[in-house]
């Protein structure tokens, strides 16, 4: 499937569930939702902040939900772009987790990237989550973007 709404674009699986969170500007959240519970989300901000401290506020506010969260500074390379961000590792109802934020600065716009799954999925829909990404990359690295409403 693709989506292509809110100047947000990419490539997810057919068996996935979006969410667009009543988005209605260029400035919007979509998440993905997928059949085990894990999810990814693209959230859309406006240029000109420092990427890294939006990543670290969603650390931040993590600690604020589950106390013993792990977390760890991360830089992934797509596409000949560096994402930089956090991993992270927590405990929700007494099973483990891991979640993975990142950054895309672009001149329109910085996006926050972020993916999380129960750790007996994780191996599974990691790379699921890096395609989606991939896909994501370069689409915002794309000269040209169409604001159609593609959902197929």
């Amino acid at each position: 499937m693709h989506f292509n709404r809110f100047g947000l674009s990419f490539d997810y699986p057919d068996n996935w569930t979006v969410d667009t969170d009543d988005s209605v500007d260029r400035y919007a959240t979509v998440t993905v939702y997928a059949p085990g519970g894990g999810f990814w989300s693209v959230s859309g901000h406006a240029p000109g902040g420092d990427p890294r401290e939006l990543s670290a506020a969603v650390v931040v506010q993590m600690k604020r939900e589950y106390q013993d969260l792990d977390s760890e500074e991360a830089i992934d390379d797509v596409g000949a772009q560096e994402l930089p961000g956090f991993d992270m590792n927590f405990y929700c109802l007494d099973l483990t987790n891991t979640a993975r934020v990142r950054t895309l600065e672009t001149p329109d716009a910085i996006y926050l990237i972020v993916c999380q799954a129960e750790d007996r999925e994780w191996d599974e829909i990691s790379p699921v989550f890096d395609a989606m990404t991939t896909s994501f990359v370069a689409a915002a690295r794309a000269p040209t973007q169409d604001d159609g409403d593609d959902e197929d």
